[in-house]
């Protein structure tokens, strides 16, 4: 059972102080290694070339949010692959992109192809990391990191990626900044009262969560969300399309409001909607939020928004996504787990 209690209690937040204090040094590591990196990537800008890859190819954890990042603005196709190795068709004229701290088999067959096969390599890694010796060759930049954080060395590959021309700009110091924002807000000696990851972690206690995210950062952040929640509970958590949500929500039994939960204990967890929003203004993440929503209210199901709104896009991904960790392990510790 989840007891709220927990969540303010000294002897439950101690065990639970590994995860919390990890988390708390989010923005320091984007600041760290932004450093660490800063004289590889101005090396990386004076050594620019006029010409473009013809394809950029990621690799590694934080593919998935180079992509999200990149595709829209990238003036070359961007490929996020999930390996081993690399696409048949990769070769010398395409960049391919290594980020994270993907040390396993799959990154040392995509790094040892891209070797293999003369193509330009961008490795984000620990200058420690085996990938940096499997990596050695004339057409390959490393960008040395020193933490196992995605969003860190995501941020530093990005820069990188900016002094080529192939991503936005982007400030690893708002980022950070706005990460110690949300560790001082969610932090365990903020009560119930005044913490948001704790009163959302409240709210979903006895329920299923289902996340929407409006913008293609939203969204992925909502699945951050999913994955940390489900870890953290044990049980399902959805994030979706909005016509899935909206399916879903309304083939919902309504809540009974009157109903004694324990003396007639509920036939299944009740739906509980959270709506992360970085906002983004567009009319058709309006009419899609808009339908979310208005399903949860027709179908009697609770609901809730998060919203980040400082800072440029990666910032508010970056805010979302941790305060998302934090809901998770507040709800971790009211479970006893």
């Amino acid at each position: 059972m989840f007891d709220d209690g927990r969540l303010d209690d000294e002897g439950a937040l101690t065990r639970a102080d590994p995860v919390l204090r990890e988390l708390a040094g989010s923005g320091a590591r984007v600041r760290v290694d932004a450093h660490t990196a800063s004289d590889a990537i101005a090396a990386l800008a004076a050594a620019r070339r006029d010409e473009r890859p013809r394809a950029v190819v990621a690799a590694g954890p934080g593919s998935r949010l180079l992509r999200a990042v990149l595709e829209p603005v990238c003036p070359v196709p961007f490929v996020a692959w999930p390996g081993p190795g690399l696409p048949g068709w990769t070769g010398s004229l395409d960049l391919v992109v290594v980020t994270g701290v993907a040390n396993g088999a799959a990154a040392q067959a995509t790094v040892t192809d891209a070797v293999r096969r003369g193509c330009p390599l961008l490795l984000t890694a620990p200058s420690t990391s085996p990938l940096v010796e499997l990596a050695a060759s004339r057409w390959t930049t490393v960008l040395p990191t020193t933490a196992a954080d995605v969003m860190a060395t995501s941020v530093v590959t990005i820069e990188a990626l900016a002094t080529l021309g192939l991503a936005p700009a982007v400030d690893a110091e708002e980022i950070a900044r706005t990460l110690d924002a949300v560790a001082v807000g969610c932090s365990p000696f903020a009560d119930l009262g005044s913490n948001r990851a704790k009163q959302v972690a409240t709210s979903l206690a006895d329920a299923t969560p289902l996340l929407w995210g409006g913008s293609v950062l939203a969204a992925r952040a909502a699945r951050r969300w999913a994955e940390g929640l489900r870890r953290a509970a044990g049980r399902p958590a959805l994030a979706a399309e909005p016509a899935d949500l909206v399916a879903l929500l309304e083939s919902s039994t309504p809540r009974d409001v009157f109903a004694d939960p324990y003396e007639d204990p509920p036939a299944d967890v009740a739906p509980y909607l959270l709506v992360l929003d970085d906002g983004v203004e567009v009319p058709a993440v309006r009419v899609e939020g808009g339908e979310v929503v208005a399903a949860a209210e027709r179908s009697g199901v609770r609901h809730d928004r998060v919203v980040a709104l400082d800072g440029g896009p990666l910032a508010r991904y970056a805010a979302l996504t941790l305060t998302g960790q934090y809901v998770a392990a507040y709800l971790a510790v009211g479970l006893g787990r």
